[in-house]
């Protein structure tokens, strides 16, 4: 059996190597008294003559290093505690882009941050990062079709009915299928459900302000929606703000993905041309309860109204634009591209402002209306 190794501590190999240092005793007597090997005894002298010199060190050298030391870790405590409070920061802010955005902002190239570790700061899965939707059949775009153009007519229809409706028209069509593609163009029937006062955790809803209100000039509610437009191979989303006295489209933007960036980039532009609203009304669309969407308002002093979940005719005139806009343009036509789409929708909407008069106004059309309540807008 093996004997066990012995441990000493600092002040006995200090004390064994002073014996030793002194010459008065063999090595070997030393080592005997205090059972140990000579050759440790001799090992503690050599370290105790190497170390000596550095007691007799002046003081202020030695407590000079000693502070230098101890404020260089200080100050890398400092700067580690600094660097993960802006990460948590950093994490915090990157949580509110949509997940195209993040993607976008990996970097493939990086000489020195992998891709695991980009998209871990990201919060994005790998997987994410990596895939490449399929775009989706050509028989369910011609079926995203259908469902839009009735929806838009009967729009107190959910899956169910919608089904019905499509089985009763020729369609073979199961309400699973029907439910999956309403879901991905954000349909949803119309009607008043129970349980209107709950708010989502995540997000605050703003209470509706426009109920009994009646606007009587431009800039004072503005509104915004989105809404389905189809192209070949796909569909894309449509972004529009309103003035909600003259019914002009103030700005609009399309988009492939469904996230708040182009709805705030939307608003921006409309606030850039025509000055700032009173109110702006959305709904409870998670794009316009986001803290994206709804800071830059509030810091421009602007109060925010939500409709109803549930009650599209808190927002009936962009919901009746949204009519005018698949009716007498998107209906009309076939888009190929993107590109095509927003040329043909720039179009349409500098008709729509400019040369048909609005019903609601008369023989005015809505760009009229506004500028003669806005003459300072106008001129410039």
């Amino acid at each position: 059996m093996s004997k066990k190794r012995r441990s000493f501590s600092a002040e006995f190999k200090a004390k064994v190597g002073l014996e030793a240092l002194k010459g008065i005793e063999p090595i070997h007597v030393i080592a005997q008294r205090y059972e140990v090997h000579p050759v440790q005894v001799s090992q503690w002298k050599k370290e105790v003559t190497q170390k000596l010199p550095e007691v007799f060190a002046k003081p202020s050298v030695r407590v000079r290093d000693e502070i230098e030391r101890d404020r260089k870790e200080k100050d890398l405590y400092a700067e580690i505690g600094q660097l993960k409070m802006e990460l948590d920061w950093l994490k915090k802010k990157v949580a509110r882009l949509g997940t195209e955005e993040r993607r976008r902002m990996i970097e493939t190239e990086h000489p020195k941050l992998s891709v695991a570790r980009q998209c871990k700061l990201m919060e994005l899965p790998r997987s994410t990062f990596y895939h490449h939707p399929k775009p989706p059949p050509e028989a369910d775009l011609a079926l995203m079709r259908v469902i839009d153009e009735t929806y838009l007519a009967f729009p107190f229809f959910g899956s169910r009915q919608m089904t019905r409706w499509l089985q009763r028209e020729g369609y073979e069509v199961n309400r699973k299928r029907v439910r999956r593609l309403m879901r991905l163009m954000g349909l949803t029937a119309i009607y008043r459900r129970p349980s209107l006062s709950k708010k989502a955790a995540a997000h605050p809803i703003y209470p509706y302000l426009l109920r009994g209100m009646t606007v009587e000039r431009s800039n004072r509610v503005w509104a915004t929606d989105i809404t389905y437009i189809p192209v070949r191979g796909g569909f894309v989303y449509l972004c529009a703000v309103i003035d909600w006295h003259s019914r002009m489209v103030l700005a609009w933007e399309l988009s492939n993905t469904l996230d708040a960036s182009f709805c705030v980039r939307t608003v921006a532009r409309a606030m850039a041309s025509y000055g700032t609203p009173e109110i702006f009304n959305t709904d409870q669309g998670c794009q316009f309860t986001s803290a994206e969407f709804t800071h830059p308002l509030l810091a421009a002093g602007v109060r925010l109204s939500m409709d109803g979940k549930g009650r599209c005719l808190d927002n009936v005139f962009i919901e009746r634009l949204w009519r005018s806009v698949k009716y007498e343009e998107v209906y009309l036509r076939r888009y190929e591209t993107m590109v095509e789409a927003h040329a043909h929708l720039d179009a349409y909407f500098r008709f729509y402002n400019d040369r048909p008069p609005h019903s609601a106004h008369g023989s005015q059309t809505p760009a009229e209306v506004y500028h003669a309540n806005t003459p300072s807008v106008a001129a410039a």
